[in-house]
């Protein structure tokens, strides 16, 4: 029983209180803002991207890259 309950409060605090905020940008009609977030995403996934080739070619010119321990 009390581990029914504590499920029960995850689902509430997720589906009450967590995505309500999505809930209210589904049901906008302009596009723009239903897709904000998938924006937001991927910009940081080509900041990270980004971040990550200049340091794959930073360990590329100092040699270091694939070595053996």
């Amino acid at each position: 029983m009390i581990a029914n309950n504590i499920f029960r409060i995850i689902g509430d605090l997720f589906t009450e209180g967590l995505f309500k905020p999505f809930d209210m940008i589904r049901s906008s009609d302009n596009w723009w803002t239903t897709n904000i977030i998938n924006f937001i995403f991927i910009g940081i996934f080509f900041v990270l991207l980004a971040y990550w080739m200049k340091e794959s070619l930073r360990f590329k010119k100092e040699g270091t890259e694939d070595l053996s321990k």
